[in-house]
């Protein structure tokens, strides 16, 4: 089987997008958690303790997440190194890794998504049931 070198390079610029929409998650639930902080130092109110603890979830899938990506994008550029110096054999497993790492990555993002569209359900039934 033969892996050329512009293949690992095909993954710089998806990988590359996916870890700006990472981080810019993690600025995003940071932001949050600190207002909510804030407020539950004034309120002392429970439920903000919870909302908390599954950002603070979040923001730890969302670490997960960008480790397994920055972990790709480096086995991507170590395999193109591999292939670079005609290592092909090794290049295409540590290609194969890379790619395993941005799954990995990517099925965690799903993960850390599930978790944030039930929390807002949860918002959303307390104001239909408000209506009601």
């Amino acid at each position: 089987m033969l892996l050329s070198i512009e293949t690992p390079a095909l993954l710089f610029s998806a990988t590359s997008l996916i870890l700006l929409a990472y981080t810019n998650r993690f600025l995003t639930i940071a932001q949050i958690v600190r207002g909510l902080k804030k407020t539950y130092d004034e309120q002392n109110n429970k439920s903000i303790l919870l909302e908390i603890k599954n950002l603070n979830i979040r923001l730890s899938l969302i670490r997960y997440m960008q480790l397994f990506g920055v972990l790709s994008l480096f086995l991507s550029v170590f395999a193109m190194l591999l292939l670079f110096i005609e290592s092909m054999t090794i290049g295409i497993y540590i290609f194969g890794l890379s790619l395993l790492s941005l799954l990995i990555s990517l099925g965690i993002s799903f993960w850390e998504i599930s978790i944030s569209v039930t929390a807002l359900r949860v918002h959303l039934k307390d104001l239909i049931d408000s209506e009601n």
